[in-house]
């Protein structure tokens, strides 16, 4: 079923010329191993376990201020007695496997950066492979975190023998849980924005359902014109639950091609051929909604979460990042680089629609591990 687009939602983000500095960091995390299904359905064949980064990010403000959003995992977590014993016990029930090469300090020194002067570090929220290891920055580095967290989330191991996070990941410094009922709080679309540095140039946004007190960022990195990095954290876990959406259907031709390391990149791809996955063939509803395993604290919180993020995902001046997107690999440049030109780039394009690669399997477009060909199967595959 084909449908024309909604008109977007104005977002209506107040005005501003500061902007700040964004660099996505590579965690060097892989989590592989997870039913999909744990997070997102329906379970499409090819698709059915993920395997995904962690990416977090800085943010530098032209005061020389910077902030850390998110840790990835920490390295040292196979370690005997590093994490708290009701998490290790919920990893080895997912089947989750885990590698990290690098902690997010280490990165950040090895790119140049000084992390000394790092003011906080923010938790999307307190999940494992989020929270990484707070105890390796300074003292002075405060740790923030959303609405809830302390009342109904705290304290961490030992304090609590179930939590999933320590309590030396904030112990000796600040704890600022971020308040959206306090000064400087304002609507951005259907979210509330707290201005962090009280200059337009970064809100944190109240995107709960996953777990209590789930933050994401919104950073303007140009302006005249503006363009805006929203960093997603686990708002939702996959883009194949973003897109397509009322805003943004799905094409009926698809560029750039999503498997044009299979067929010739000028040539596009049909969107019918993904209309088989697609809920009732619809081209205006995501390929995946959240599934009810208790993976999501509030499902239908996070469901209205992934609706307000739709409304900025189809903007051409706004870059989704979500936590584990497979498809920004190749395509993005990663810390040390900078993300603010990403429009200048094209990423927004380039990324848009790659997602669908993943279901080259349930299209009955699948390719070979080795030996890889462009003469492996013709475009004329696709329309017989």
């Amino acid at each position: 079923m084909s449908s024309s687009p909604v008109p977007p939602p104005d977002l209506g983000i107040p005005l501003s010329t500061s902007t700040v500095s964004i660099s996505i960091i590579n965690t060097t995390t892989t989590i592989s191993g997870l039913a999909s299904s744990i997070f997102y359905v329906p379970s499409i064949s090819g698709a059915e376990k993920m395997s995904c980064p962690a990416f977090s990010f800085l943010i530098r403000h032209p005061s020389n201020r910077s902030l850390l959003f998110d840790l990835g995992v920490r390295p040292d977590h196979s370690k005997e007695d590093v994490l708290p014993p009701a998490l290790i016990s919920r990893i080895t029930k997912m089947g989750a496997e885990i590698t990290v090469e690098k902690g997010v300090r280490q990165i950040l020194e090895e790119g140049g950066f000084d992390a000394k002067q790092l003011e906080a570090v923010i938790w999307s929220h307190w999940h494992f492979d989020h929270v990484g290891d707070p105890s390796t920055f300074e003292p002075h580095t405060a740790l923030i975190v959303g609405p809830g967290f302390k009342s109904r989330v705290g304290p961490g191991y030992p304090a609590n023998p179930e939590a999933t996070f320590l309590e030396s990941d904030y112990a000796g410094r600040e704890l600022r849980e971020i308040s959206f009922e306090e000064e400087g709080v304002v609507e951005i679309g259907e979210f509330k924005a707290f201005d962090y540095f009280g200059d337009g140039s970064f809100y944190l946004l109240d995107t709960p359902g996953h777990a209590i007190g789930h933050l994401s960022g919104l950073a303007r990195v140009t302006s005249n014109p503006d363009s805006f990095i929203f960093m997603g954290g686990d708002a939702c876990h996959h883009v194949g639950e973003l897109r397509p959406s009322q805003y943004l259907p799905l094409p009926p031709n698809i560029s750039p091609n999503p498997f044009t390391c299979l067929t010739s990149p000028s040539t596009p791809c049909p969107g019918s051929l993904f209309s088989p996955l697609l809920p009732d063939g619809d081209n205006t509803k995501p390929f995946y909604g959240l599934s009810n395993t208790g993976s999501h604290f509030d499902v239908d919180e996070a469901a209205k979460t992934i609706e307000k993020i739709q409304g900025a995902d189809v903007r051409e001046d706004v870059l989704v990042v979500l936590a584990h997107d497979n498809s920004l690999t190749g395509v993005v440049d990663f810390f040390p680089q900078t993300a603010n030109s990403f429009m200048e780039k094209g990423w927004v394009k380039k990324l848009r629609w790659l997602f669908l690669r993943e279901f080259g399997k349930a299209v009955g477009y699948e390719r070979e591990v080795e030996g890889l060909s462009d003469e492996w199967l013709k475009w004329n595959a696709w329309k017989n």
